[in-house]
C-alpha cells in the first residue's frame, strides 16, 4: 500500500520540479523547502497546495481576475531570485496575498524587517492569521493602499510588488534606499513583465525582466479598453498616453473584409516563445497595444485568428490595425509555424509591414532583453524612445 504523501514530501517535490526548469539561488531554494505553503491556503487540498499553479483566495465579482490569489510558485521563485534579499535587509512587500511570500522573505532576511501591505481588509487579516499560525509573527502586516508604501518602516533595501503595477509611485522612490532593489510586475503597452531594477539616484535601471501575469493593483487607471464590435467580444487595450480613437476603430474588424495577411521571414517551433516580438516593438513604437478576442468571437469567425486570442500585440493607428498571427507550415519540421500580421482598415497594410519589421528585428536576436531605465516624471528622461506615465518615464534600449 502506498503512503499518502506528506506536506514536506510534496513541498520538496514541487521545489525539485521548479529546479528542473530554472536555476534558483540556494537561499531561495532553502526558503521554499522550509515554508509550508499549505499553511497559507487553509481549506485547499494538500496536493493542490503544492502544484505549480495560482490559487484564488478572494474573488472579484463582475471582474475577469480575482481580487487576490497565491501566485504560481515558480514565478514566486523567479521574483525572489530577482529581488536578491539578504540577511538583515529591510523589505517592503506590496500585496500581502496569503502571507506565503512574506514568510519566504522572512526566511531570506533572517530578521524582523519584513513589512507587507494590502488594501483589502479581508486579505490583510488572512495574511496576519496565517503568518501567526505558521510562526512568522515578526512580519508586520498593514492594511493600506500599497501605492502609499509604509513610510513609518522606511527606508527599505528591497521593495517587491506582487500585484501588477502600471506606474511607479513617487512614494516608493522616497522609501527605497539608493542602491536598493525594486522588483515588480510592470505593465506597459498591454503586456506585463517582472522587472528587476536597482536605484541609482534618480534612475531605476533594470538588469533583467521576465514574462508574467498578475492581478492589477487597485488605484491605477492608466489602462483603457476600446470595444471593436457591438457585442464587445473584441477589444483593444491601450495606455492613456496613446493616441487611440475608439470611435474610429469601432467595427474595424467586422465592417470590411481584411486587407490581407502578410508573412514575415521568421518561423518558430511549437514550444518556442514569441513574446519577445511584443517586447521588442514597445522599445520604439508608440502604436503597440493589446488585442483581446474572446472565444465567442473566434467561434463566429469574426477575425483571422490572432497569435494568442486573449493577448496578442497589435499596432493601432486611426481606423486601422494589424496584429500578430501564427500560420502552420510544413516546410521546416523543426519550426513549423510562421509569424505574420493580419491587417484591417485603410492603413492596415502599412501597419502590417511595420509589425513584420518588428518581427524580423526580433528574429535576429530572439533572446535579447532590453535594459529599462525609469526616472521620476519630474526629472529629465534618459536618452531614447520614452513611454510617459503620470509619475514616471520609461525607456527601453537594446
Amino acid at each position: 500500500m502506498s503512503q499518502t504523501p506528506t506536506a514536506a514530501r510534496l513541498r520538496n517535490r514541487l521545489v525539485d520540479a521548479i529546479l528542473s526548469e530554472r536555476a534558483v539561488p540556494s537561499d531561495v531554494e532553502r526558503a521554499m523547502r522550509t515554508v509550508p505553503r499549505d499553511a497559507f491556503l487553509p481549506g485547499i487540498e494538500l496536493e493542490n497546495a503544492y502544484t505549480d499553479q495560482a490559487v484564488t483566495i478572494k474573488d472579484n465579482p463582475g471582474k475577469p481576475l480575482p481580487l487576490s490569489c497565491a501566485s504560481v510558485p515558480s514565478v514566486v521563485a523567479m521574483m525572489l531570485d530577482q529581488l536578491g534579499a539578504r540577511p538583515g535587509d529591510k523589505v517592503l512587500e506590496v500585496g500581502a496575498g496569503t502571507g506565503y511570500n512574506a514568510a519566504l522573505l522572512a526566511e531570506l532576511t533572517s530578521g524582523r524587517n519584513v513589512t507587507t501591505v494590502d488594501i483589502d481588509s479581508d486579505v490583510a487579516l488572512h495574511a496576519r492569521s496565517t503568518l501567526n499560525a505558521a510562526g512568522y509573527e515578526s512580519v508586520t502586516v498593514i492594511e493600506r493602499n500599497g501605492l502609499l508604501g509604509v513610510r513609518e518602516n522606511a527606508p527599505y533595501d528591497r521593495i517587491i510588488a506582487t500585484v501588477g503595477v502600471w506606474d511607479i509611485p513617487a512614494t516608493w522612490w522616497d522609501q527605497l534606499v539608493d542602491g536598493g532593489r525594486l522588483v515588480l510586475p510592470l505593465r506597459w503597452r498591454g503586456q506585463t513583465r517582472s522587472v528587476a531594477l536597482t536605484r541609482h539616484g534618480d534612475e531605476l535601471v533594470s538588469d533583467g525582466m521576465e514574462l508574467c501575469g498578475f492581478v492589477p493593483i487597485i488605484g491605477q487607471n492608466g489602462e483603457k479598453a476600446a470595444p471593436l464590435n457591438a457585442a464587445d467580444t473584441i477589444r483593444v487595450h491601450y495606455d492613456q498616453d496613446q493616441m487611440v480613437d475608439a470611435n474610429a476603430l469601432a467595427n474595424t474588424l467586422t465592417a470590411d473584409a481584411p486587407v490581407g495577411q502578410f508573412l514575415s521571414a521568421q518561423r518558430i517551433g511549437g514550444e518556442e516563445s514569441f513574446d519577445g516580438v511584443w517586447l521588442r516593438a514597445t522599445a520604439d513604437d508608440n502604436r503597440v497595444c493589446r488585442l483581446e478576442v474572446t472565444q465567442e468571437a473566434m467561434e463566429q469567425d469574426l477575425v483571422r485568428r490572432p497569435a494568442t486570442p486573449g493577448r496578442s500585440p497589435v499596432l493601432v493607428e486611426d481606423d486601422s490595425l494589424a496584429y500578430l498571427t501564427v500560420t502552420r507550415e510544413d516546410v521546416d519540421p523543426e519550426r513549423q509555424f510562421r509569424l505574420g500580421a493580419a491587417a484591417y482598415g485603410p492603413r492596415g497594410e502599412e501597419l502590417a509591414h511595420d509589425l513584420i519589421a518588428h518581427i524580423d528585428t526580433w528574429g535576429v536576436a530572439r533572446l535579447a532583453v532590453p535594459q529599462m531605465t525609469i526616472t521620476p516624471s519630474a526629472t529629465q528622461a534618459a536618452p531614447g524612445h520614452m513611454i510617459s506615465k503620470p509619475e514616471s518615464r520609461v525607456t527601453l534600449t537594446y
